[in-house]
């Protein structure tokens, strides 16, 4: 692949703190190559932000591999910007042309407030996983996994549903800032497997509690928390959250 530089404008998001109002700066960025990633990109705007005496762009970052979530970023309108199945740091610079302006700023949701410029506060979603994302285990030693037979479409699914990386990306996508796409995988996930069914009716309720309590919105039926997920989670998992839920009230837990 042919590799070429190019000149960009950026207007990213400057937010000293969650009680500042925030506001657009722009910035020029040249000779940048066509194959760093746009983390990278960020990195040599803050190498000379910080020789010029200026505060560098604040954002989260950790595997930068598309595993931990935590490149949350809305670029040009979309989260993660414009390749499908990707996240922030597997995008490349080759998405862009040269000359193009670039929009950068924070996922947008009250229940993610902004940190620090590009950063948010994603605790909430750690708050839904400690009310119910978990499972029994019992001491003694581990049991041989073939002891526990799982049909292979369930065992599909489980997984498919365990690749959320739980970045919030279907928040911001969603004009509600719902989490139903996040709380649906997770609750998929342990639903179908055996080793969830000690917790199965209990762990519904209490994570939609849970959520309800962190100000997300309500689920509309948009589907553009799918069209932007990073991992492609299905939205056929919220239909089965709403089904989990419906059943274990039915049940009374």
């Amino acid at each position: 692949m042919q590799h070429y530089s190019m000149n960009l404008k950026l207007k990213v998001w400057r937010q000293k703190n969650s009680n500042d109002n925030g506001h657009f700066e722009n910035y020029d960025v040249n000779n940048i190559s066509s194959e760093m990633s746009f983390l990278e990109m960020i990195d040599v705007l803050n190498e000379r932000l910080i020789s010029e005496g200026s505060d560098s762009i604040a954002f989260d970052h950790d595997c930068r591999e598309g595993i931990c979530g935590m490149c949350s970023m809305v670029i040009n309108g979309q989260p993660h910007g414009p390749w499908k199945g990707t996240t922030t740091c597997q995008l490349h610079m080759r998405a862009f042309k040269d000359g193009d302006q670039i929009t950068i700023e924070p996922f947008r949701a009250n229940a993610f407030p902004v940190v620090k410029d590009l950063m948010v506060n994603r605790s909430a979603f750690d708050r839904i996983i400690q009310s119910g994302g978990y499972v029994s285990v019992n001491t003694g030693n581990a049991v041989d996994g073939n002891s526990l037979p799982i049909e292979k479409q369930h065992a599909d699914d489980a997984f498919a549903a365990a690749a959320c990386i739980g970045c919030g990306a279907c928040v911001a996508a969603c004009k509600n800032a719902s989490a139903m796409l996040f709380v649906s995988a997770k609750v998929s996930h342990l639903a179908q497997l055996p080793q969830g069914e000690p917790e199965r009716k209990q762990r519904v309720v209490s994570m939609i509690a849970q959520m309800d309590k962190e100000g997300f919105g309500s689920c509309t039926n948009t589907y553009a928390c799918e069209a932007e997920c990073p991992k492609e989670i299905s939205v056929l998992n919220i239909a089965r959250l709403n089904r989990e839920y419906l059943n274990a009230n039915l049940s009374g837990n």
